[in-house]
């Protein structure tokens, strides 16, 4: 029997409360780029391993990186790096098996390379970043854990750790997600293409009243003049403006670079539509959790999950399966307003049998609560039950960690 408990939310729901803030760095923020790189390195040694390693996933964990700003000179009509962006990639990962070498440094550095080409638009990936990687072999005893099989299905826990989810968001959750989305789709960088990759939303709910702050970091070569820029700080407030609407059916305030001085040119242009070609630096784990977004509100992990190795690394597995199970519940059950799952590992134990996994669910008038124990804790448990097949998934890139 596993050790899941089911209990009443003790707090009132946030959606209830007066304040709510929530954040979301974009794709182009720099703790965002370095998330989707190490996070893409650990998928690709997990390919590399099965390839030539028996069809099996060696130890790794490449989770600590960071993005070094360069240094720019952008005004209107024009950019240029004038130092280059330094990507640092480090961690632990298994380098040689019985005779077959992995070369795991050149695959990160590959990786990355690919990564950036992918997931920016106008940064010269090749003259204007450079990259290293020192990715070492991992401590003889978490390596021993790794290995280790706690019987035919699931592996052991790498560390005495926690996982956090929630569901369902909130609308101002909802929102600030959709509008970074939004502004970094392809749909939308075809309709505006002046707007760079490296995008922050922070929203604020104050009663019914929603206030989104939004930085972009503009394409200087795209921008003529400052009439073009506040014409398409304009436009950009006009559509979030309308996406909002839409989206939640409420009016929603929107401010674009709140910091842009009124009395000079010194407004938010890039070269490359990044903010760290000028400075602006990037670690795994500073950025969103594993929902995509930053909730002060809600029950939220420190952990940086992203790099981790999918198959016994507790800070990766919990926190995606603990938003997963908090999402199932409320799609299969009616009447639940939140549902917080919390999971606690103990290191050298199956990852299927937790040290205890909590629920907390707080209900709509009129549900009976002791009705959904056991259903809520029948979901845990049935996935739990196929943890094996789920840190497959992960391993494929299946679930995002940023």
């Amino acid at each position: 029997m596993r050790n899941i408990s089911v209990n009443a939310l003790g707090s009132l729901p946030v959606s209830d409360q007066q304040i709510e803030y929530v954040e979301r760095k974009g794709i182009g923020h720099p703790d965002s780029l370095i998330d989707g790189i190490v996070d893409a390195t650990s998928h690709a040694l997990c390919r590399e391993y099965i390839k030539k390693c028996d069809n099996s996933i060696l130890h790794h964990n490449v989770d600590k990186g960071l993005i070094i700003g360069g240094a720019s000179k952008a005004t209107f009509g024009t950019g240029k790096i004038t130092k280059k962006i330094e990507v640092i990639i480090t961690g632990r990962a298994t380098d040689r098996y019985n005779k077959t070498r992995i070369d795991v440094n050149d695959i990160a550095k590959e990786v990355a390379i690919d990564y950036l080409k992918k997931n920016t638009r106008f940064l010269d990936v090749k003259n204007e970043v450079t990259f290293v990687s020192k990715i070492a072999k991992g401590s003889s005893d978490l390596t021993d854990i790794f290995v280790r099989k706690g019987g035919a299905k699931a592996p052991l826990a790498n560390d005495t750790s926690f996982g956090l989810g929630f569901a369902p968001f909130t609308d101002t959750e909802k929102l600030v997600l959709e509008t970074e989305r939004y502004l970094n789709s392809k749909r939308y960088k075809s309709a505006m293409p002046s707007v760079g990759e490296d995008i922050k939303v922070m929203g604020l709910r104050d009663g019914k009243d929603i206030t989104l702050t939004i930085a972009i970091a503009f394409v200087a070569k795209l921008v003529k003049n400052m009439d073009k820029y506040i014409s398409y700080k304009e436009r950009v407030r006009h559509d979030v403006i309308k996406f909002a609407e839409k989206l939640s059916g409420k009016e929603v305030k929107v401010h674009i670079n709140a910091a842009d001085p009124e009395d000079s040119d010194a407004v938010y242009l890039t070269k490359s539509g990044l903010s760290c070609e000028a400075g602006d630096d990037g670690s795994v784990g500073r950025g969103n959790r594993v929902n995509g977004l930053i909730t002060p509100f809600r029950p939220m992990s420190l952990e940086a999950a992203a790099g981790k190795n999918p198959v016994n690394h507790i800070g990766k597995i919990y926190n995606i399966l603990a938003t997963e199970i908090a999402n199932d519940i409320v799609r299969e059950y009616q009447g639940i307003k939140v549902c917080n799952v919390a999971i606690l590992s103990q290191i050298g134990k199956r990852i299927d049998n937790p040290l205890n996994l909590n629920i907390e669910l707080s209900t709509e008038r009129g549900v009976n609560f002791d009705s959904l124990r056991s259903k809520a804790a029948y979901v845990a448990d049935r996935r739990l039950e196929d943890i094996s097949d789920f840190t497959v998934d992960i391993s494929l890139g299946k679930y995002k960690t940023f």
